[in-house]
């Protein structure tokens, strides 16, 4: 099984995190900036790790629906869709995995600076291991 690449796409910051190859656990791995060449930056992770799919966090509304941020990264997955032909590209309801994010980092003690540059591939990772669990039939 070929891993999978996921993406927790913010106006500041990328959060990315990959799967392990049994497709059974997520680790965060880089955080690229939300502007400039973050899209090279992904060609040289697709390229490392060569993932089927690359899932893209959603931001889905408490009541169901999609607003302006959603519409934004529907573009995006678009876009990386014909960037990457060859690969898969899903949206991932990713409601609420910043915040669950940056309180794990606060409990863990890790200071403001260090959850700055964290948060986002900590939500990558929660992402990826929420759709890796849905798949799997695990409980996220």
């Amino acid at each position: 099984m070929r891993r999978i690449l996921a993406l927790d796409i913010g106006t500041v910051r990328i959060g990315v995190a990959v799967s392990d190859p049994l497709g059974m656990f997520a680790q965060g791995i880089a955080v690229l900036p939300a502007e400039g060449a973050w899209l090279e930056e992904l060609d040289a992770l697709v390229a490392r790790y060569d993932p089927e799919t690359l899932l893209l966090g959603i931001p889905v509304r408490t009541n169901g629906t999609r607003g302006p941020e959603a519409l934004k990264i529907e573009e995006c997955a678009e876009m990386l869709g014909k960037r990457y032909p060859d690969l898969k590209v899903m949206l991932h309801d990713e409601r609420f995995s910043t915040s669950i994010a940056l309180q794990a980092l606060l409990e863990g003690d890790v200071s403001r600076k260090d959850r700055k540059g964290k948060v986002d591939k900590v939500a990558a990772a929660l992402i990826l291991q929420s759709w890796l669990d849905r798949r799997c039939g695990g409980v996220s």
